[in-house]
């Protein structure tokens, strides 16, 4: 089937979401391609979800202009979409003196970019910030702050769909024609006929670049493993804790960070791959993990740790080189109406509503937009039953009295928090959809009670085969037949 617009966007990650959504603002016919079955299913879903300062980007590049913008501007995005964020603050842990002349580059590095509030301080006064904290000296960054990345996919997407844009899951593009001034965008199902392209396709934005003729680009994944501490967030982890990060290396360097539920993240490791699907964990670099993380808050206790996960950068530099290269979003000269967005590794989740209004003001330029009347700008959250006063959740369950059985235990979500998750706009239904909008399944017994409870509600109340009832989307399908 052909299907016109006038502008295809490949891959829904963050700055895929965040440039839909950036678009929706204009009087366009915009078309989300994504080969996964819902949004935040590669690195924008697997990450330590910080938004950063913007001091550990070299000065003059779009890494560290874009993140200190993004910074900039992020609280108020997700007011506007009501997204869970909170400023924490950051450390950086210097252990000795050369860690101490890290921070000292670090600092002038950051001030440079336009950071505000850096300062280099006592390991006594990071004590008061973080008792029990490790090193000798740290970096304070007052304007970091941890968010959810998933609700924050979610939210850009959905709030660029009531605008318009069309988001289709499970389209992976498999060749890109032009032909004078249009381009034919083809998936397994349909063919896309487009005036624009733009290339969010992430750890497959040089595949992507090269079925468009445009060859010279290479994305390297470098694999990083975490690991999910249990909620002890509140008494252990106020803020982001970093060592001062090593030269050459492919990250930051093993962090702790608190997330928004209360959890601890430990992690990532920094390991070059050959495979951009190799999502494995591993026993070597999970023990390594904890072991460094151990110098930062020596009270860590391996029995905290309720699960794990990996995410993939998507980088530029190989592993020879090491380190980082900068954002590349352009048009490309040989391929007008193109739109290249390669390398886009962390910090672009921070970065991505500045990207997005740096890809529009490339569209502007070369075919002036035209902005809507009706745009809506705001977008509003489901309610989180476990947040609420013991009133309000009376109040609740006297109106919608699924709010009054608990299926997940483990994070106190209620049926009709489930049901919400399984309605969602986008008619996403595998496991790890409901997963991330009504965070079923992440606690300590990792599903062991509610999943077959979220099963029983696909199965019996919204008609799906069992069969047809996937982690992931296809190829990870929970179920092959009955046993009796």
């Amino acid at each position: 089937m052909n299907k016109r617009c006038d502008i295809v966007v490949i891959g829904a990650g963050g700055v895929g979401c965040a440039i839909a959504r950036e678009l929706s603002r204009y009087q366009l016919q915009v078309t989300v391609l994504e080969k996964e079955c819902d949004v935040a299913a590669g690195t924008s879903g697997r990450n330590s979800a910080v938004v950063h300062a913007g001091f550990n980007n070299k000065p003059g590049s779009l890494m560290a202009k874009l993140c200190v913008e993004g910074n900039a501007g992020f609280e108020q995005l997700c007011k506007d979409l009501d997204i869970p964020y909170k400023k924490t603050g950051k450390l950086l842990i210097a252990f000795d003196e050369e860690d101490l002349s890290i921070l000292d580059r670090i600092l002038e590095q950051g001030r440079k970019n336009g950071c505000e509030g850096l300062r280099i301080i006592s390991h006594e006064e990071a004590q008061s910030i973080m008792p029990g904290v490790g090193g000798i000296a740290a970096l304070l960054s007052p304007n970091t702050a941890i968010f959810d990345p998933f609700t924050y996919c979610i939210a850009l997407a959905e709030n660029a769909a009531a605008n318009g844009v069309k988001f289709e899951f499970e389209q992976a593009v498999i060749s890109i024609r032009k032909n004078n001034k249009e381009f034919t965008v083809v998936t397994a199902d349909n063919e896309y006929s487009c005036r624009f392209v733009i290339n969010c396709a992430g750890l497959y934005s040089d595949e992507v670049a090269a079925m468009a003729g445009i060859s010279g680009y290479r994305i390297y994944p470098c694999r990083g493993e975490y690991f999910i501490l249990d909620k002890i967030a509140d008494e252990l982890l106020p803020v982001p804790i970093y060592p001062a990060p090593k030269p050459g290396i492919g990250g930051l360097g093993v962090h702790l960070t608190p997330t928004i539920d209360g959890n601890i993240i430990i992690g990532p490791s920094a390991e070059y791959i050959d495979s951009k699907d190799d999502y494995s964990c591993t026993a070597k670099i999970m023990e390594k993990l904890l072991n460094e993380a151990k110098q930062l808050i020596p009270s860590l206790d391996k029995k905290d740790i309720i699960g794990n996960y990996c995410g993939i950068r998507s980088k530029q530099s190989s592993p020879e080189e090491g380190g980082f290269r900068d954002f590349v979003i352009k048009e490309e000269p040989g391929c007008p109406g193109f739109i290249n967005l390669v390398g886009i590794e962390s910090p672009g989740l921070t970065a991505s509503l500045p990207i997005a209004k740096m890809v529009c003001s490339i569209l502007d330029k070369i075919e002036p937009l035209s902005l809507k009347s009706d745009f809506i700008p705001t977008r509003k959250g489901h309610v989180r039953f476990r947040d609420l006063s013991p009133e309000q959740q009376i109040a609740l369950i006297e109106k919608f009295p699924d709010y009054g059985e608990i299926v997940c235990r483990c994070q106190n979500v209620s049926k009709h928090e489930i049901r919400e998750a399984i309605e969602n706009p986008f008619g996403a239904r595998s496991i790890s959809s409901i997963k991330y909008r009504a965070w079923a399944t992440t606690g300590r017994c990792n599903g062991g009670y509610c999943l077959a409870k979220i099963v029983d509600m696909l199965v019996n109340e919204y008609g799906v085969s069992p069969e047809e009832i996937s982690y992931r989307g296809k190829g990870s399908e929970l179920f092959s037949g009955k046993v009796k």
